[in-house]
């Protein structure tokens, strides 16, 4: 029988991880490699990529960079070649990289701009889904795992076009754990709260806000990238074995108690 460590063990699986450079996205891969697997750590800028990457190796785990944007299709598949090339398979796929560049109330937005959130942050993950979902299944099996947010479950003023994105991704996961459970290919998504992250920065960086938040959570606080990073890694292994299709929500509290 396996021990309880062996349950999260990710020995010998290849885990590609977007929007890794930082963020929640780095601490995904930090902590994947900490768990045995070989990560790739991609996102737009190769320097960046590169540090992380760098900085998982000196730590002893098993990294390499591959820069790609999200936005380019073609970038993805260069990508996932690299991978192939190096490591012959992919057992995990986290897509974490997603954009927000408009605020604001739906009425004034454009259509371009929410062309571009969508295209970024469900047509993207759609396509390394089906790109890499074939080879996990020959292997056996595999982990997809889409970072949404719990903006995909709730309304609001200033969001709402990041927040559509973030519900399709949710569906998403569930069409796609349908379309591929039979070969044992796991899809899920993991809802975070606020978390520190650049992203996040003008919302934790607000005294009144970050106040009012913490406020209405349970557990008193806004989450770290590690508290995400932990919920990805169980995804990842043996341990969620018979989980798929579902949104794992990591707010500390924030969608069981009061609105902010």
């Amino acid at each position: 029988m396996p021990t309880n460590a062996r349950l999260f063990d990710l020995t010998g699986r290849v885990a590609v991880i977007t929007g890794s450079s930082r963020g929640i996205g780095r601490a995904i891969a930090e902590q994947m490699a900490r768990a045995g697997a070989r990560v790739v750590i991609t996102s737009r800028k190769a320097a960046a990529c590169e540090e992380v990457a760098a900085a998982i190796r000196d730590a002893g785990g098993e990294a390499i960079a591959a820069p790609a944007s999200i936005s380019k299709r073609e970038d993805l598949e260069a990508m996932i070649a690299e991978t192939l090339a190096t490591w012959g398979r992919i057992d995990v796929l986290v897509c974490n990289a997603a954009t927000n560049p408009y605020f604001g109330p739906m009425a004034g937005l454009e259509d371009a701009v929410f062309d571009k959130i969508m295209r970024n942050n469900v047509l993207a993950n759609l396509w390394l889904a089906n790109r890499v979902a074939p080879g996990m299944a020959e292997n056996g099996g595999g982990a997809v795992i889409l970072v949404s947010s719990i903006g995909g479950l709730r309304g609001d003023a200033l969001i709402g076009a990041y927040n559509i994105s973030k519900a399709a991704d949710m569906q998403l996961a569930r069409n796609l754990a349908v379309e591929w459970g039979g070969r044992n290919v796991r899809v899920n998504t993991i809802a975070p709260g606020l978390i520190r992250t650049d992203f996040a920065r003008a919302l934790w960086e607000n005294p009144a806000l970050l106040a009012g938040v913490e406020e209405v959570t349970p557990l008193g606080r806004i989450g770290e990238p590690d508290d995400i990073a932990g919920v990805a890694v169980f995804l990842a292994s043996d341990a969620a074995a018979f989980i798929t299709g579902q949104v794992i929500v990591a707010d500390g509290g924030v969608t069981i108690g009061a609105a902010w």
